[in-house]
């Protein structure tokens, strides 16, 4: 419990706060946030990749708003009692017709009843959390049907050419391979700045949240994923090389990396769900430099940094990502709305040495399908070429980046 006039001062420290960042650099996903829809938008991404200055962002549009950061120290006593009275000083301080801006609210029990009392009184709400599960967790039993999902990662590549005042090139995507896009380190460039946010994930949103007692097997584990981008898995060999006991130990821990926003998995293509869940899966980080600094040889493979990379820039726009095996094998294959979108091969340099090998894949994956356009995603190369009758674009990362950037933004104006 606190003192309403103790909540009063910090909630006048902290707007004061907000208000004197700068507005940064405006994000891709900014269009994605309407609150005139009468829900509550959660914005939810790992630690550190813009969810404060995003909501910053939504901030310039509004004519009043209510503010407050739970991830703060004077806050630690707040108790879900507490709310009744942060929202009385809400109302007195900054008038009646406020937008709810709350950041990392997931570290309050029950904060859904809150938000859920306000809603059904024709509030809006923009909430943000660094934990996937925790917050559908709550949202699946309180705010059904009431909320908007909007998930934030680190820069894109146009989003850190933005950052850093560039035009997109071959020599700037080659920076933005092996640096990734968090904010803070593209500014300074201190490693420390993304061995100390892998150890917050790791202390505060995984040990601290899910009672970890294993907590050294746990960032073996984690070191040992952001070494191995882009290579298959099965829980039960994770569960030998790091003792873990029993294969639901391992299958729990890469659940609560997947939570935090710090790696991805995705299965083998199959029309089967239960052939899915039971074949290896493959992973990949949420951000080059994130698996560069905290891993063992990731930074010195170009295939698999590029690889990552076009995952992820496809995990912006798509949550539905396999890849294919069959007798060759394809990095990745889309599907929206329950259909088969597209199939995408990534390697650094298409050459005579490997062109083989990645068309054989690629064609594989098409005719299975029933596709007629495949795509190769390079580091700087462009052609066409014609692959038993169906067509494959070759295409330098960094142009098709762009120009998938531009439809979306597009699409979503329509």
């Amino acid at each position: 419990m606190i003192l309403k006039e103790t909540l009063r001062a910090i909630v006048r420290s902290q707007r004061a706060e907000f208000e004197s960042y700068d507005y940064g650099v405006d994000r891709e996903k900014l269009g994605s946030i309407d609150v005139d829809v009468p829900y509550a938008t959660i914005v939810s991404g790992i630690r550190r990749c813009g969810k404060s200055t995003l909501m910053r962002q939504v901030s310039r549009s509004l004519q009043s708003f209510y503010y407050l950061r739970f991830e703060d120290i004077r806050l630690a006593g707040f108790e879900p009692s507490d709310f009744e009275k942060l929202d009385d000083i809400f109302l007195e301080e900054y008038g009646q017709s406020g937008v709810y801006l709350l950041d990392e609210v997931q570290n309050v029990e029950k904060w859904e009843l809150f938000v859920r009392s306000r809603l059904d009184r024709q509030r809006r709400f923009v909430i943000t959390g660094s934990n996937a599960s925790l917050l559908s967790k709550e949202l699946g039993t309180r705010l059904t049907g009431r909320h908007i999902n909007v998930e934030l990662f680190p820069f894109s590549f146009l989003e850190a050419l933005s950052f850093e005042k560039k035009k997109a090139s071959a020599s700037q995507f080659s920076h933005y391979l092996s640096s990734g896009g968090f904010p803070e380190y593209l500014r300074y460039g201190r490693v420390e700045i993304l061995n100390e946010l892998l150890n917050d994930v790791i202390q505060r949103d995984i040990i601290s949240r899910h009672n970890v007692r294993n907590s050294k097997a746990l960032k073996e584990l984690a070191v040992y994923l952001l070494t191995n981008i882009g290579k298959e898995f099965s829980y039960n060999g994770l569960k030998e090389t790091f003792g873990l006991g029993s294969v639901t130990t391992a299958s729990a821990f890469v659940s609560y990396f997947e939570d935090a926003y710090m790696i991805f998995t995705i299965p083998k293509f199959s029309y089967s769900l239960k052939e899915q869940a039971v074949n290896q899966k493959k992973v990949y980080c949420v951000d080059n430099g994130l698996s560069a600094i905290n891993s063992a040889s990731f930074s010195s493979d170009n295939g698999a940094k590029l690889e990552n990379m076009v995952f992820m820039q496809l995990r912006r726009a798509y949550d539905k990502i396999f890849y294919f095996k069959g007798n060759n094998e394809c990095d990745f294959i889309v599907k929206e709305r329950d259909r088969v979108k597209m199939a995408v091969q990534a390697t650094y340099e298409l050459h005579e040495g490997n062109k083989k090998r990645e068309l054989n894949g690629l064609s594989e994956a098409m005719q299975k399908l029933g596709l007629s356009e495949g795509l190769i995603l390079t580091y700087d190369q462009e052609d066409n070429l014609e692959v038993d009758g169906r067509e494959v674009k070759v295409r330098p990362f960094w142009k098709w980046a762009g120009e998938a950037a531009l439809q979306r933004a597009h699409a979503s104006k329509v």
